[in-house]
């Protein structure tokens, strides 16, 4: 991935102030950086193009900068932007978007189709902009004072700048231990990232914060024929993968046996056999664990394989590895997430830009969006807002007889989907018993994953989509995306015109009672294998996490000794020991939460012990303390 850090004190205008202070420990010497200068914000960058927009001066025949762009991604609709904007065909990126910021000024942002960061500053508002694409497959994160903002990608860089002292964030911990916080959090107070969809204005005077895009609601979609909505998923799914072939180094697909993962590459292959061009070459990467008998991948991936001619990469998960992530002391983890770059999956995962990889496709966002999730509430909250009851009355009963539940339960579950959240949630979504009861009370709202009701007005599925575009979004932004990984992922279910299309769609053709994925199934037959396409929804682990725990129940229990997240006001101790006991034991299960908090222990141990020296002088320190965003304005 590549990587950029900046900052622009606010009383520097030549910026060499800033120069002379800001670390530069997170380049590898070997490799080249340019330092830029925007007559005040300096910006160091590896592999970022940039660019000067100018125009000749009304006063005389010299240039001056109008614009400079700092572009990190990848812009898919490159060629459209530059006939739109009549620019010649050699126009690189950076150069694209800055003519259409200069065209269009901020609306430029929704018309970047891609995963892209960016960096504008605008010399005669004398205005930095950051900004983030809509789903927020890149990082890039910032901190102000009333004296300077200081940006990355890297949030181990501002970190490490800042400090963070007592300066966690309990939000984002409570996220991380269930459906993650708010895409803006970061683990630090003092420390904010770019939401995606998004961009902050930053100035002397201040900060503020806009969303210029978001998705719109639309009329059905409403062809003649199936086979009709078949040939559209074909068409825009395969897009999506072409436009993340791209690449000048080879690429790695996931290729985990499962329907989402096997559509990219089957997909891919095509592509490739009448475009070659795209990338030098595309190799898969699987995990397996043969020890474990309710998840068993290896048959469906080498199916996969066989087609291709060619095995993928194949690397073993170990469930006690797994758990040893929360005993990784060896290198600074700037999140939880970070945790385990010491474990061999870690080093092996660290590796693969060392072989020439340069990005991973993922699968990511499949079973959400194509209905591999089972569940009839969508298209039944559909009915009932749009007064369909005939339908609705034959919906339920097909619905209730698949999962064998009266068709009563199924209609309240529908209705109660309309009410807020009340103090009674499923148990899928309580909040741990061993928390302590004013922490859960606290972040209730970040528990329940941000749960809002269905309203009556509009489509109800469309809203269901909305949420779960805010779900995935959280989860993207709490991973552990850092340019010191040097491998970035891709995710063709995430692409706009694809999720477009899918929420344009019919919800029956996505799910059907007994028929999960309906429209791919259809789509893909004869480019997937059959096996595949039929297969029953995978398994998940279940005894190997219980082994792990027995195997390695000493350290465990020595990490529930003394625990950071109880004088956090997070845990209780000893409801905690008491269930690990009980996982261990085989009365409970050993769920996310549990992992999770575990997780988040070692993650205290791991920054308490490796803890942070100011990278500036005592004076530039002082004044590191966040300004709250002045306002939040929704594009219209």
């Amino acid at each position: 991935m590549d990587a950029f850090y900046g900052c622009w004190l606010f009383d520097d205008r030549a910026g060499t102030h800033a120069l002379a202070h800001l670390p530069v420990f997170s380049f590898r010497h070997e490799e080249a950086t340019t330092v830029l200068s925007w007559d005040g914000p300096c910006l160091w960058a590896r592999g970022v193009a940039t660019n000067s927009l100018r125009d000749a001066s009304a006063e005389s025949a010299a240039e001056t900068p109008t614009l400079c762009v700092a572009w990190d991604g990848r812009l898919d609709n490159h060629a459209e932007l530059l006939n739109e904007l009549g620019c010649a065909s050699h126009t690189t990126p950076a150069d694209c978007v800055a003519a259409a910021f200069r065209k269009w000024q901020a609306d430029a942002f929704a018309r970047l189709r891609g995963d892209w960061a960016l960096t504008l500053w605008e010399p005669r508002e004398r205005a930095l902009l950051l900004a983030k694409d809509p789903i927020g497959a890149r990082p890039l994160y910032y901190t102000t004072t009333a004296q300077a903002v200081f940006w990355s990608n890297s949030l181990e860089w501002l970190a490490r700048l800042t400090g963070t002292g007592g300066d966690l964030n309990l939000e984002y911990l409570a996220g991380w231990l269930s459906f993650f916080a708010d895409p803006q959090l970061t683990p630090y107070w003092r420390i904010q990232s770019v939401p995606p969809s998004s961009y902050v204005r930053v100035t002397a005077a201040g900060h503020t914060l806009w969303k210029y895009w978001e998705f719109r609601e639309t009329e059905v979609l409403q062809y003649r024929e199936e086979r009709e909505y078949e040939e559209h998923f074909r068409l825009v799914f395969g897009d999506s993968v072409r436009r993340r072939l791209r690449s000048e180094k080879s690429l790695l697909a996931e290729l985990s046996g499962g329907m989402d993962s096997s559509s990219i590459v089957c997909v891919a292959d095509a592509i490739l056999r009448e475009e070659p061009h795209l990338t030098p070459r595309l190799d898969t990467l699987s995990f397996y664990d043969d020890s474990e008998p309710n998840w068993n991948e290896r048959p469906y991936f080498s199916l996969v394989e066989a087609g291709r001619g060619r095995e993928g990469l194949h690397h073993p998960l170990d469930a006690t590895e797994a758990l040893a992530s929360a005993f990784d002391q060896e290198q600074f983890a700037v999140s939880p997430a970070h945790l385990g770059h010491g474990t061999g999956t870690g080093k092996f995962l660290s590796s693969l830009s060392m072989r020439g990889y340069g990005a991973i496709l993922s699968g990511i966002g499949g079973d959400e969006f194509t209905g591999g999730v089972p569940t009839p509430i969508p298209e039944l909250a559909d009915l009932l807002a749009s007064g369909q009851f005939r339908s609705l009355a034959s919906s339920l009963k097909d619905w209730s007889l698949a999962q064998r539940r009266p068709w009563m339960h199924v209609l309240l579950e529908t209705i109660r989907a309309f009410l807020p959240t009340s103090g009674h949630l499923p148990p899928s979504r309580q909040p741990p018993s061993w928390l302590k009861p004013s922490f859960r009370r606290r972040y209730r709202q970040v528990f329940t994953g941000y749960d809002k009701p269905l309203y009556l007005f509009g489509r109800p599925s469309f809203q269901e989509y909305l949420s779960t575009v805010e779900a995935l979004r959280r989860q993207l932004a709490a991973s552990a995306q850092s340019p010191e990984s040097t491998i970035e992922k891709r995710y063709p279910y995430l692409d706009i015109d694809l999720l477009e299309f899918l929420f344009s769609v019919p919800r029956r053709l996505l799910a059907q009672p007994k028929r999960r994925r309906y429209l791919l199934r259809r789509a893909l037959a004869g480019t997937v294998p059959d096996e595949i396409l039929n297969r029953k929804r995978k398994a998940y682990v279940v005894r190997a996490p219980v082994a792990a725990l027995a195997a390695r129940w000493n350290e465990v229990h020595s990490l529930t000794q003394n625990m950071l997240a109880e004088s956090l006001g997070i845990v209780s101790a000893t409801d905690f020991r008491r269930c690990l006991e009980n996982a261990r034991d085989g009365r409970e299960m050993v769920g996310l939460p549990l992992q999770r908090m575990l997780q988040l222990e070692g993650w205290l141990r791991n920054i308490a012990k490796h803890g942070f020296m100011p990278a500036l002088s005592g004076g530039q320190v002082a004044a590191l303390s966040s300004l709250p965003i002045e306002k939040q304005v929704s594009a219209s």
